[in-house]
């Protein structure tokens, strides 16, 4: 018997659930230019749209979105203060902050993320907002990860995740239950100290920064994944939590002992060797990994001119972002270590050197600091 045509199967997955956004701002052009952008993405859905703080706060529960973006100049209430009244009245709610690159916004958008804002997008002028593909993509990116996140939270409870420092290398296993395996450090006492962070990062600088003595006496250099104007503005947060002398770096600036250094917004920074000394370098080049600064350029400086005497620090961040530098740090003799998934707001940048092998240690934020110092005191083991 002729069992007929073989008919092909096709692999059945389950669709993605859909990401409920509120958009709160006081234009009513930018809320629709917004929402028309989410909603161009099947899984997005703006289930409400305010004109200010207050009509978001008596919308939120009815509304029930995941995330929320939330302007912070506003009539009747602004961002700032509908912030935490919104996270009362909805907890769990991820909100990202949309502001306009002034210094005053810059300030108020940090101040937004100690009080709880899960993270913060650039906004453009209303008459470019529309055809700005990078804040398009950015919104897009995060909107998707904080809205997956809050249904990946609904349906599964993960574990908690003790890291592990190297003594002889053991195997570590993330929230997901993959096995990671950790590396020796590199052979010789660092000279010099690299981290890289994104979303998440500025408290955890903050966090981090503030148990590392000044008395340690070694360059730390830093790319955050931010524009113009918030760098400034992080340097002087940074300056204030750690009590380290903290700013922007320069071109052509001198590397130091006992300083902070910030690559600042929409510049890459490198180093060069000028006899004894290290040099920092600005440019312009093109984004690697869609973004300027990029922790990349940063490692992959530090590793020609320092060579393994390099310990870097990859905190929480999105993407992948680090991942080729550290490569370099680790193939010039130096050493890598990465925040854990547990305690990273996003664990893409950790994530991507620690899967690929390169870490010395995969920690909770609360113990980076003691293995930095111990580092830099004693020599790592």
């Amino acid at each position: 018997m002729n069992p007929g045509p073989a008919v092909a199967k096709t692999a059945y997955s389950e669709p993605k659930p859909t990401i409920r956004v509120m958009v709160v701002d006081d234009s009513a052009v930018i809320r629709g230019l917004i929402s028309s952008m989410l909603e161009h993405d099947p899984q997005i859905k703006v289930v409400a749209s305010c004109a200010n703080g207050l009509a978001a706060v008596q919308m939120v529960q009815k509304a029930d979105p995941d995330v929320v973006i939330l302007d912070i100049e506003m009539p009747v209430m602004d961002g700032i203060t509908a912030l935490p009244r919104i996270l009362a009245s909805r907890p769990g709610t991820s909100i990202i902050v949309a502001s306009t690159l002034s210094q005053r916004n810059a300030e108020i958008s940090l101040q937004a993320l100690a009080m709880g804002a899960a993270d913060y997008v650039p906004k453009p002028t209303a008459s470019r907002i529309g055809s700005n593909d990078e804040f398009r993509r950015e919104l897009l990116d995060k909107v998707r990860h904080f809205g997956n996140r809050a249904h990946a939270r609904k349906v599964t409870t993960k574990p908690a995740v003790t890291g592990q420092a190297i003594a002889h290398p053991p195997v570590f296993h993330s929230q997901s239950a993959t096995p990671i395996a950790l590396r020796r450090p590199g052979a010789l006492k660092p000279h010099i100290l690299a981290i890289g962070s994104s979303t998440g990062g500025p408290q955890a600088l903050n966090t981090l920064l503030k148990d590392i003595p000044p008395s340690i006496n070694v360059p730390i250099v830093i790319t955050q994944h931010m524009p113009p104007t918030f760098t400034s503005i992080l340097a002087q947060h940074v300056a204030k939590a750690s009590g380290w002398p903290c700013h922007e770096i320069a071109d052509g600036e001198t590397i130091a002992a006992g300083t902070i250094y910030v690559a600042p917004g929409n510049y890459h920074v490198s180093f060069e060797r000028k006899g004894i000394l290290c040099v920092a370098r600005l440019n312009q080049d093109p984004p690697e990994n869609f973004c300027r600064p990029a922790a990349d350029v940063m490692l992959r400086g530090l590793a020609a001119v320092y060579g393994p005497r390099v310990l870097t620090v990859i905190l929480t961040g999105m993407g992948a972002d680090g991942l080729k530098g550290g490569r370099d740090i680790v193939g010039a003799g130096g050493t890598v270590v990465a925040q854990d998934e547990a305690t990273s707001v996003v664990w893409g940048m950790p994530g991507a050197v620690a899967t690929a092998g390169l870490c010395s240690a995969v920690l909770p934020l609360a113990d980076l600091s003691r293995y930095i110092v111990n580092a830099f005191v004693g020599g790592i083991q």
